[in-house]
This record gives C-alpha cells, sequence and structure tokens, in this order.
C-alpha cells in the first residue's frame, strides 16, 4: 500500500493529489492507494482518499504502507521516520501558490543531502521514483554504511520523541471537547 499524505496546510497541494491519481489511473501504480488530501479541492477518482484523518490513523497507515510519500512538512516526515521508512517528499513550492515560502524545499535539500528522505520536486518525476523506490532506498543505505545507521538510529529516536509529544497533544485537545 501506498500512503500519500498533504499534512494540515491551508493552501491546496493538488499538484501531487492529481500526479498520484494519475499514475493510479494509468495502472502505472498497481497497489492500493490511499491519500490523505487535506484542504485539495481535487478529490482523486482512482485512490482511496478523506481530507482529513486521525492522528491514530495516520500512524496506523504509516506503519503499514510500503511507500509513505509526504510534503515537506517537518512534522509529516519526522512520523515517517519514526516507522523506521524512507520517506518520498514532494516538497510545497511558492512558485505553485502550495506554500507561501520555500522552507520546505530548504528542508529538503538538507535532509536529502543527510541521506534521510528521497526527494522529488516535480509531479513528472514521480513515476520514475515511485518504480525505483526499493533500489533508491537500497542506494541511501549503502551510501551510509555504519555511520548513517547511527545517525539514522539518532534521528529515529529523535523523531519517536517527537511523535510521542505530537500524541499527547493531539489526545489532550481531543479529550477537552
Amino acid at each position: 500500500m501506498i500512503f500519500v499524505t498533504v499534512g494540515t496546510h491551508e493552501q491546496p497541494f493538488d499538484r501531487l493529489v492529481k500526479a498520484i491519481d494519475r499514475l493510479k489511473e494509468e495502472k502505472i501504480i498497481e497497489q492500493e492507494v490511499f491519500v490523505q488530501n487535506g484542504y485539495s479541492p481535487y478529490k482523486p477518482g482512482f485512490c482511496q482518499y478523506r481530507d482529513f484523518i486521525p492522528f491514530e490513523e495516520m500512524m496506523s497507515r504509516m506503519e503499514e504502507a510500503e511507500i509513505v510519500i509526504t510534503h515537506g512538512g517537518t512534522g509529516s516526515i519526522m512520523l515517517v521516520l519514526y516507522h523506521g521508512k524512507v520517506p518520498l517528499v514532494m516538497p510545497r513550492q511558492s512558485k505553485y501558490d502550495e506554500h507561501i515560502d520555500d522552507h520546505q524545499v530548504l528542508f529538503c535539500k538538507t535532509m536529502e543531502a543527510k541521506g534521510k528522505i528521497i526527494d522529488v520536486y516535480e509531479a513528472d518525476d514521480l513515476e520514475s521514483v515511485i518504480k525505483n523506490y526499493p533500489q533508491l532506498v537500497q542506494q541511501l543505505q549503502n551510501q551510509g554504511n555504519g555511520q548513517a545507521a547511527a545517525s539514522t538510529e539518532h534521528l529515529n529516536e529523535k523523531a519517536r520523541v517527537f511523535a510521542d509529544k505530537l500524541h499527547e497533544i493531539c489526545l489532550q485537545l481531543v479529550t477537552k471537547k
């Protein structure tokens, strides 16, 4: 299963959602796809989706997924790392009116340089990255050897702490209703 999340930012991220839906329609993606669609007005016709999902479901879907595709939000990326997976990240870009600036692009370039994510900046590149995802993950793992493994474990621990705190906050918000 492929899980796609666009986060909760108010600006739509139709570029990612449309690209994934097209790949599913054309049967380039054969496995099941679930999209957390956010504020995107485009509604997928070939993928399962919901605009927003509870935190517990997000965690469960990330755990189940073979590939997690996310926007470039720090929280979303850290949650994927928490699950010990390499996120495929398409950062929101200001030139497409997906965000007010390009902080996601800058963050993704840093994370890519450290070998923590696989990033893709243009929708047309998604197909080859998805098709080659296992090989790309293997390349990342081979590049770093032991040093990267230690660094990844350190980052995974930080992601676990972050996710636990985020979960606590979500539970507090839910119980205050």
